[in-house]
């Protein structure tokens, strides 16, 4: 019988979302005042690379990245989970943000949209 050796990876710390020069003031407004999550003070070191860093509730973080020649995702994207889509409907209408509902995984609900800079999102509902 052998033993199985503990993980190497105890977790994910946070993900990385790549996107243009300048591109605060619109993370700001899109992932601060549209998603409601707090902005996180980047370290001095990084700090001039521009970008912005957000929080998520279970003490993840989003970071929003600097890089030349930027091209959308359009495949590989970042999926959020939120209590209430509904409530997420609600926002995106305030804010003007188009999105696509999915029902490929019912019952599961959940809705794909691009973020201000063409990155593909995906937000589910927890059940």
């Amino acid at each position: 019988m052998t033993t199985q050796a503990a993980p190497l990876i105890s977790g994910l710390d946070h993900v990385q979302i790549e996107a243009p020069a300048g591109c605060e003031a619109e993370a700001r407004a899109f992932f601060g005042g549209f998603l409601g999550l707090p902005e996180l003070t980047k370290p001095a070191v990084l700090a001039a690379r521009g970008g912005a860093w957000f929080g998520l509730p279970d003490g993840r973080q989003l970071h929003n990245g600097v890089t030349p020649n930027f091209v959308p995702r359009d495949k590989g994207h970042l999926a959020l989970r939120c209590p209430d889509l509904n409530a997420i409907l609600e926002q995106a209408g305030r804010f003007g943000i188009a999105y696509v509902p999915d029902a490929e995984l019912a019952p599961i609900r959940r809705i794909f949209l691009r973020d201000p800079w063409g990155n593909r999102l995906e937000i589910l509902e927890e059940r």
